[in-house]
């Protein structure tokens, strides 16, 4: 296992530091070296923690919906993109200027990214890649060495002695980047630099950074990769991050990059720069308020409940937009912590580098990003629901499953079937007629004027009229589900409710299928219907988390 980069300070926790909060946190880090799972005996080697305590911080932010716990296994779950969120939120950058990164790489047909500085490194909070064989990967909060990026030169124009001193301390320290796991080791030599070492010129690209306005990463990071960058700058004139467009040789070198894309990235930046400046205050967002949860829960479950762990992780929540600033004041009402809490936090925080502080006003830094939101930054809808169909599948003991509206059909993205000898048997993938099935229903009925296919008759029961089948949707409408009575087949009855994005669109739907013996109509609607929208709240609850700073796939 690679370590995680740019470890908490050297020097000792302050006497204030809230243990179990620094525990929690570097469990937290080390689920994110593995990708997002780890089992927990590695967790314990890896924190170098005892196992009760493992345990404890793990029920914990299960307990949270930060992790879901599966057999021996921890693994990070959406909610737990809540903390990244909140630096993204106070940022304010994703929301201002993801549109503009967008619609530059459609412009170019390449991937563009936007990168923040992290102290040394770099870290990106926004990734708009082209879907191609050779394309790129790195994810929103992926950190790597400055010296080995486009970005990297443009953000040490602005660094002072100490950020240099800490630079050549790091590349001393760590002469093969193990501390970047984003990135492959560095080495093998810089193309074309007579044998030096990856990101051995970097102060002279600094320079010419500097003088250019504008810098390339020629294979740096890996042969065939190349990029070109730009800074977006504050009215102040500070760098407020840097735009990258990134290619492969095989489609342009790095001087064919600077030489044909430079135009159209500058007019990028100049548009974002335009965005940043005129930009209107932003409205604040509403604090978390968990204080109370948190008492509550650690009454429910006593010691399993690591109380200051989870008040600490509220603190990061209580920041978010038109909330990049806060006093300790601020900080102890949006939480409802008592202020000798928050602050405890907030040291803490500070020591491990969660929070800076100036002129008693608090801010995020961007290492939140690295609490799990690269894993999770690429989750798709199938994934975000699967654990909860596992667990309606279990509570009900029927199948149930995701589905997707594709044209006139519904294609299954999740499934889950109990094991019985007689269950209802699709495969994800599969395609199905959507008049005639529940899951079709509910995604035709948000539509405003729905299309009819041509519709025949594939049992008895079919609804075939379509003056017949647009009073089904209406009632769906009305109703908020759908129940389908072996319309699609003989003897198969299921009942769907829709699934919904952030802005209250239908993205897809959930449903419950039985043989008919098993339920009557009525008992399908007192008994599996509750339990079916809970489902569903549950997935669009981590949904909605996921997709704030980025569209979910559904597929």
């Amino acid at each position: 296992m690679r370590p995680n980069a740019m470890p908490a300070q050297d020097s000792a926790a302050p006497a204030e530091a809230v243990t179990p909060l620094m525990r929690g946190l570097t469990v937290l880090r080390r689920l994110t070296d593995t990708d997002g799972s780890c089992s927990l005996s590695a967790l314990e080697r890896a924190s170098g923690l005892a196992r009760s305590t493992v345990d404890r911080i793990t029920a914990t932010l299960a307990r949270m919906g930060y992790v879901r716990l599966d057999g021996r296994d921890a693994v990070v779950a959406p909610r737990l993109m809540e903390l990244g969120n909140a630096y993204l939120a106070a940022l304010r950058l994703p929301k201002l200027l993801d549109p503009h990164a967008d619609a530059l790489a459609d412009g170019l047909d390449e991937s563009v990214s936007l990168a923040v500085a992290d102290r040394d490194g770099i870290r990106f909070i926004h990734q708009a890649t082209r879907r191609r064989a050779m394309s790129l990967s790195f994810r929103i909060g992926d950190l790597l060495p400055a010296e080995r990026t486009a970005p990297g030169p443009l953000f040490a124009t602005e660094w002072d002695e100490a950020d240099w001193k800490r630079w050549h301390e790091r590349r001393a320290a760590d002469p093969e980047d193990r501390g970047f796991p984003a990135v492959p080791l560095r080495s093998r030599p810089l193309a074309g630099s007579g044998g030096s070492a990856l990101g051995d010129d970097f102060e002279e690209r600094t320079q010419q950074a500097r003088e250019q306005g504008w810098a390339l990463d020629d294979q740096l990071i890996e042969p065939g990769l190349v990029a070109l960058a730009m800074p977006v700058r504050k009215a102040d004139g500070r760098i407020a991050c840097v735009v990258s467009v990134v290619s492969h040789t095989s489609r342009h070198s790095a001087d064919d990059l600077h030489g044909t894309l430079l135009p159209r990235l500058r007019s990028a930046v100049a548009a974002m720069e335009r965005e940043l400046h005129e930009a209107p205050p932003a409205a604040p967002d509403a604090p978390s308020g968990l204080a109370t949860w948190t008492g509550a829960s650690k009454q429910e479950l006593g010691r399993e409940f690591v109380e200051s762990l989870a008040r600490g992780l509220t603190v990061i929540t209580s920041f978010g937009e038109g909330r990049a600033e806060l006093t300790l004041t601020e900080v102890a009402e949006a939480t409802g912590l008592a202020r000798a809490t928050a602050r405890r936090a907030l040291i803490t925080l500070e020591h491990l580098g969660y929070v800076t502080a100036h002129d008693r006003v608090f801010r995020l830094t961007p290492r939140v990003l690295g609490l799990g939101y690269p894993s999770l930054s690429r989750v798709t809808l199938p994934d975000i629901a699967a654990p909860h169909l596992r667990t309606l599948s279990e509570q009900v003991l029927e199948s149930t499953s995701l589905a997707v509206l594709a044209g006139d059909e519904i294609q299954y993205t999740a499934r889950v079937a109990p094991s019985r000898i007689m269950s209802v048997n699709f495969t994800v993938g599969t395609r199905l007629p959507a008049y005639p099935t529940s899951l079709g229903r509910v995604m035709l009925a948000d539509q405003t004027e729905p299309k009819l296919p041509e519709v025949t008759s594939l049992t008895s029961r079919t609804v075939t009229d379509p003056d017949e089948l647009r009073a089904a949707l209406d009632r769906v409408r009305r109703e908020g589900y759908a129940l389908v009575d072996e319309e699609l087949e003989e003897g198969l009855r299921s009942i769907a409710v829709p699934v919904r994005d952030r802005g209250g669109k239908v993205v897809a739907a959930v449903n419950i299928a039985m043989h008919s013996s098993r339920r009557t109509i009525e008992e399908c609607v007192a008994e599996l219907l509750p339990e079916l929208r809970a489902t569903a709240a549950r997935i669009e609850a981590d949904l909605h988390v996921a997709g704030r700073f980025r569209k979910v796939p559904s597929i």
